[in-house]
């Protein structure tokens, strides 16, 4: 993905910002210092103002989907040790985390984390534009704003800020978006490389502001109650029936970031809060998801009806008949071939196994 180019402007050296990048600090800058510039369109910005969001940014990806940063990242480091201290929701967002964290500022523990990120990260970031990795020849160099880099430097025992380059100012403003996905689709390929067996990751990044309805899927899921009977939890064996269940994601929706019906399941309303994020032991809760499964799609195909969910089986590798014709052994040997490695995958990130008590 290229950014917009200018003649006035050294876009070739922004465009620059994330090659050989080994560690996420300089996604997370560039986008906190969009952010707030857009938000209070000031060229003059506090570092721990940067620092502060650059937490917030990163903190859904780390604490909500459990993302590798990398072994060395300083920043993947920092939000679990801030979460830790704080208490902080791993699903909090991103402007309740930057409040939260300004209001204890003053806290030397919080503070410390926070000065890790004033060490290098301002100076490093402005390589493409000055050639120098001794810090206070950069902020004399930034100063010249030479070969019109992004901002000036400025740091004293009472100050430590950045002033973005003016030239940059209406630039930033008309291509704020452009630029903030030139950011996520470079740090997109950066996590993937390190969670490459995660799927989704782009959907991973910010906090969705709402979740996808699940409409279509209680309406498959009714459909085949009304036709077939009720069916039972696998989980506690209650019987359900229509409008009495909620429809569970079997494997978390933190991990798998979808909606598609073959990982939906009705379950107990009790079920939920005890099983929230965790995975459910598959020795004993795969054999019954592939047994409801399996028999909610004859009863549609049986009955001849089409709602929307069958299309989201076609993601398994198979149409909707020809899995419904399969017989209980084969069924089975796609579910087996489907979930087994994602839950692998899921537990090697740290989530936890379940099974109702």
């Amino acid at each position: 993905m290229n950014i917009p180019q200018s003649r006035l402007l050294s876009t070739v050296r922004l465009g620059k910002l994330f090659a050989n990048t080994v560690a996420t600090y300089k996604y997370f800058w560039f986008l906190s210092i969009l952010q707030i510039h857009a938000k209070t369109e000031k060229l003059r910005i506090d570092v721990w103002d940067i620092v502060i969001r650059m937490i917030a940014n990163a903190w859904y990806p780390i604490l909500y989907f459990r993302l590798s940063f990398g072994k060395s990242d300083s920043l993947f480091n920092i939000v679990i040790e801030l979460q830790k201290a704080t208490g902080f929701p791993i699903d909090a967002d991103v402007e309740t985390i930057c409040t939260s964290l300004r209001d204890r500022l003053e806290d030397i523990q919080i503070k410390n984390r926070l000065r890790i990120l004033t060490l290098n990260v301002p100076y490093r970031f402005l390589r493409p534009w000055i050639d120098t990795s001794d810090d206070k020849e950069m902020v004399i160099r930034s100063q010249t704003l030479e070969n019109g880099c992004l901002y000036a430097i400025y740091k004293n025992d009472a100050e430590f800020y950045i002033m973005l380059n003016p030239a940059w100012d209406l630039y930033l403003h008309n291509h704020y978006n452009i630029l903030v996905d030139f950011t996520y689709w470079n740090l997109t390929q950066f996590l993937q490389v390190r969670n490459p067996n995660v799927p989704a990751i782009s959907n991973k990044l910010i906090k969705p502001e709402k979740r996808d309805s699940l409409s279509n899927q209680h309406h498959y899921w009714d459909m085949v109650i009304n036709l077939g009977g009720p069916i039972y939890c696998l989980y506690t064996g209650k019987i359900l029936y229509q409008g009495g269940y909620a429809l569970d994601h079997f494997l978390p929706w933190t991990f798998v970031s979808h909606n598609l019906n073959w990982n939906l399941v009705p379950s107990d309303k009790s079920v939920n809060s005890s099983k929230s994020n965790k995975l459910p032991d598959l020795n004993i809760y795969l054999h019954k998801l592939a047994d409801i499964q399996h028999r909610s799609l004859r009863v549609c195909i049986n009955a001849h009806k089409t709602p929307k969910a069958l299309e989201d089986y076609l993601s398994l590798g198979y149409t909707p008949r020809e899995l419904a014709d399969m017989s209980d052994n084969q069924f089975m040997e796609i579910y087996e071939r489907t979930f087994k490695p994602m839950s692998q995958i899921a537990l090697n990130m740290g989530y936890d196994t379940w099974k109702y008590d």
